[in-house]
């Protein structure tokens, strides 16, 4: 084929593996991305006096071999295997997670146990029919009051929503084929090497880890995309996106003009891309990209004397009375992300929207919260914090509500008349996801520029980075399984 140009807007994994498999295939590549310093969207890795942090803790797993051979191809000497250890904080007593049935019922006594047994009986033998939200779905799964210990809380510190107006949609990728009996069967009998009982993400045991944390990944791949003559272009927002005569042009926030593009591939949210896309869209599939709903985020990282109470990658918070909603742990991840090794480096994630009192705190208020909360935890002595600083993350988390599946179909159909406009990754499609997700949905990009044609849908990336080519009905073999409105 001829040598095409494209345009790849965002420098997260999706950008970049597209980038870098153009890149290497010898077309012409360019890459906006809007942050001035780090690489690989919210998969980077932050350095504060040494200390190195990753936002939202990133795993390096996946069920797609093709996925797993292109890390090790970019990052061959640098990843380590690393134990999967997790807990859960709840009324000053530290579970298991993945659950650990058995644990769970023991530590919360005879009473709570039978109340839970019987819960979950109740629940195999009248569950809700077709459960459209993600109270219902869990509840046919665990129970009811296993659901309110161990799911609740959580989930709607992370939403910021009640659970009923959360979708099925993301219990069903996010814990698929977990269940009480299953979480037990897992607990007593091991999977051995071979077993043909299914991989579960949520009870995977190891995942490999880049030993500076995952922006090593991203930076890795983006100096080899450069060095295949790729350009990234940091500090570089897109504000305007137009179609002439079948090439696109590009504007950036300084007034800088990039044009003759053959294709656009953006990982920015989808709120964001289709106002500034000429000629416009339909006035429905603009409002509904405007009512694509997202979760902002906050980290506080805490650096302290190791007093090696905390051994775990992290701890989820659902303990009402503390505000965060999970802990991490950098130095559990990997040894090297923390220089001085007497110390330890924590991480308290907050969900918020932007605007709310949380995302308005001053810096100095959210330190404080953190040191309060991480002696409230029992982790360590608010007093033993000897440093601390915060990063905001905007958009972190697309919101799965009643009304999303609605809005990207209309945006989807719209996006039908603007040839050679590709949607990828998490924020690009809004879906909540793995970063393996998002690289296959990139590949498979890669590949239809590459052929010429439209060989692949991308939308029919599953969230195992699965593509299903017979498309809606693969979603009964492992696919998404997305309930219908009653």
């Amino acid at each position: 084929m001829d040598k095409q140009k494209i345009a790849i807007i965002g420098a997260g994994p999706a950008g970049l593996t597209a980038a870098y498999q153009l890149a290497k295939a010898g077309q012409e590549v360019t890459v906006f991305e809007a942050d001035a310093q780090y690489v690989g969207g919210i998969s980077r890795t932050e350095n504060y006096k040494g200390y190195l942090f990753d936002i939202g803790g990133h795993r390096f797993f996946s069920k797609n071999k093709e996925v797993e051979d292109l890390w090790t191809e970019i990052l061959p000497n640098d990843m380590l295997e690393r134990p999967r250890s997790s807990s859960i904080f709840y009324k000053h007593l530290f579970f298991s997670y993945p659950l650990n049935a058995i644990e769970a019922l023991r530590k919360l006594g005879v009473a709570e146990s039978i109340h839970c047994v019987l819960s979950y009986l109740k629940a195999k033998m009248f569950p809700v029919k077709k459960p459209l939200n993600f109270e219902d779905w869990v509840s046919n799964h665990f129970g009811r009051r296993l659901y309110s210990i161990f799911f609740k809380t959580y989930t709607e510190k992370v939403w910021g929503i009640p659970c009923r107006e959360i979708s099925a949609d993301w219990a069903v990728q996010r814990i698929k084929g977990l269940s009480l009996s299953r979480a037990i069967i897992n607990a007593v009998i091991k999977p051995s090497a071979g077993s043909k009982r299914p991989i579960i993400k949520t009870l995977i045991d190891t995942f490999r880890y880049p030993r500076l944390g995952p922006g090593m990944m991203w930076t890795a791949c983006a100096e080899k995309s450069k060095a295949m003559g790729a350009s990234i272009l940091m500090n570089a927002t897109v504000n305007a996106i137009s179609l002439q005569q079948n090439k696109w042009q590009l504007t950036t926030s300084t007034g800088a003009t990039f044009g003759g593009f053959d294709y656009v591939l953006s990982s920015a949210a989808i709120a964001q891309l289709l106002p500034a896309v000429a000629p416009a869209l339909p006035a429905a599939a603009l409002q509904a990209a405007k009512q694509l709903k997202y979760r902002d985020f906050i980290t506080v990282i805490l650096i302290l004397k190791d007093e090696h109470t905390f051994k775990e990658n992290w701890i989820y918070v659902h303990d009402p009375a503390v505000k965060a909603g999970r802990v991490q742990n950098f130095k559990s991840w990997s040894p090297d992300m923390v220089p001085d090794k007497t110390m330890a480096c924590y991480g308290l994630e907050y969900f918020c929207f932007q605007g709310d009192g949380m995302w308005q705190s001053s810096d100095a208020e959210l330190i404080m919260l953190g040191k309060n909360e991480i002696e409230k935890i029992g982790l360590a002595q608010a007093s033993a914090v000897k440093d601390g600083y915060v990063v905001r993350q905007k958009r972190a988390y697309p919101v799965y509500d009643h009304s999303y599946k609605e809005n990207i179909a209309l945006v989807k159909e719209a996006l039908r008349q603007y040839p050679g406009l590709y949607l990828m990754g998490r924020n690009g499609m809004h879906k909540y996801n793995n970063q393996d997700h998002s690289m296959m949905t990139a590949m498979l990009a890669v590949k239809n520029i590459l052929a010429g044609e439209e060989l692949y849908d991308l939308w029919k990336v599953n969230q195992d980075a699965e593509y299903h080519e017979e498309g809606e009905s693969a979603a009964h073999k492992g696919g998404r399984m997305i309930p219908e409105k009653l």
